[in-house]
Order: structure tokens, then sequence, then C-alpha cells
């Protein structure tokens, strides 16, 4: 269970697992800091916001149990919220300030967190930042790693996903709508699975949230099924078409 607490920071504030974490600072998310203990990996997309942390070398991890995230070898995600489209020429990672509830990292990391407690697939939340200026905010948000899974677009780049695959990504998505999950953005890089090829997980729940349930169900499915459409044109040998399509919509239904 996510033991939430808050800390204020100058200028901001700190939303964090405290089953995880002692105390953070602002510290931890700065990547030219995980970077001096040699601890930062960039990797590419998203707008370049996340980085790979090793968090074995970071002080302050709680680590009374076997599934701490302090163990060696485990490793967190941090991304910095970034804009898109013709609003990032404006402002590339500043948000209009309403709250600190309303930050996209508070309520992510809370929707997460609950998303978790009803037992449905997603990386856990570790902290969740916010730096305010005088009307507008900045935010970055750290959750778990899921070791040794894979993004739907990459498993189908070159190789075929098996039925059984398809199906199981059908499944989840379902089961994240009969709890009325709601995913703005949900894409063939934001479903995951696991080296097993059954386990599904589903990532990146900026601006998602939790509602009855309705027609935005089929807008979330035409979105994944344009996003599976436009890595097919831009990518060689991606295996994907109305077969696969059929397979995971028997998922769905089931």
């Amino acid at each position: 269970m996510t033991d939430e607490q808050f800390i204020a920071t100058a200028g901001g504030g700190i939303l964090y697992d405290a089953s995880r974490l002692s105390k953070p600072g602002a510290e931890l998310f700065s990547r030219s800091q995980w970077a001096a203990r040699g601890a930062l990996e960039e990797i590419a997309g998203g707008r370049s916001s996340i980085a790979l942390l090793n968090v074995a070398v970071w002080p302050g991890l709680q680590d009374g149990s076997s599934s701490s995230p302090g163990v060696e070898g485990a490793r967190w995600v941090l991304r910095h919220y970034r804009r898109g489209g013709f609003v990032a020429k404006l402002s590339q990672d500043s948000y209009l300030w309403t709250g600190a509830g309303r930050t996209r990292s508070f309520a992510e990391w809370r929707l997460l967190a609950e998303l978790r407690r009803r037992g449905l697939p997603v990386p856990a939340p570790i902290a969740a930042h916010y730096v305010r200026g005088l009307l507008t905010y900045r935010a970055d948000l750290i959750t778990e790693l899921l070791p040794g899974a894979r993004t739907l677009a990459d498993l189908i780049t070159g190789r075929d996903l098996p039925e059984a695959g398809w199906s199981a990504v059908g499944r989840t998505i379902a089961a994240f709508h009969r709890e009325g999950v709601h995913h703005a953005d949900l894409n063939a890089n934001n479903i995951l699975l696991g080296a097993n090829g059954a386990d599904v997980y589903l990532l990146d729940f900026d601006r998602g949230r939790i509602e009855a349930r309705g027609a935005w169900e089929q807008v979330v499915i035409a979105r994944l099924r344009r996003s599976l459409e436009k890595i097919k044109g831009q990518r060689a040998d991606v295996r994907f078409g109305e077969r696969e399509w059929n397979w995971l919509q028997v998922g769905l239904a089931s």
C-alpha cells in the first residue's frame, strides 16, 4: 500500500511514498545530481523528458523489505513534464498554476496510487514534484521501472506478437475500462508487455482520470488504432493488420 506523504520545498513541494523514501528533497529530481553519482541514463522519446535512474546509489531510501526499490540493480523512471504541439513554442514545460493538487505530477501520482490499490497493472508511483513561478509551475514524476518489459510498438517491429499477446492487451484495456479509467493518450508506446508475453501494463496517465463509463472508451480504442497505423507507416516491417486488431478486439470483449 502506498504511504502518501507531502513535504514542502523552496518554491514548491514533493508528494512521495514514505515506504520508499525518507524525506526527499528537490535534488531527487535533478538530473545533474544523478549524473554526478554515475546513475543517470538518458533515453530518447517523450520530447526528451525521460531518464532512467539507478537507485541503489541514492541516500534516503527505505529498504526494510525485499521489494524495496533500493535493492541492487533496481531502477526508476524520471519524467519531466513537457508540452507538445503548438503550445510548446510558447512554453516548453510551464503550466498554469491552479493549486498543488491540480498539478500534473501530483494528479498522476495519486491516480497511479489509486490504480494500484484497485489491482490494476501500472508502475508504482515513487515521488512527484512541482516548482512554482509567479503564475505557472514546472513538474516532475518518478515511477518504478518495470524490469524486462517492452513496448507494444517495439514488440511488433520485425517480429510477430502471438494471438495470446494481442488478446492480453485487449483484456488489460478492458479491465481498466471496467474501473472507469480514462487514459488520455493510449498508444502503442504506452503499453508494455512483460518478458513472459502475458503480463500487460499501461503507462503515462498524465491527464488521466476515473469517470463513469461511456462513449469515451471507443475514443480511447480508436486512438490506439491510429497509433498502431502510424507506427506501421513510420517503421519498416511492423507486424500489424486486421488479424492482429481482431485478436485485440476479442480480448476487449472477454
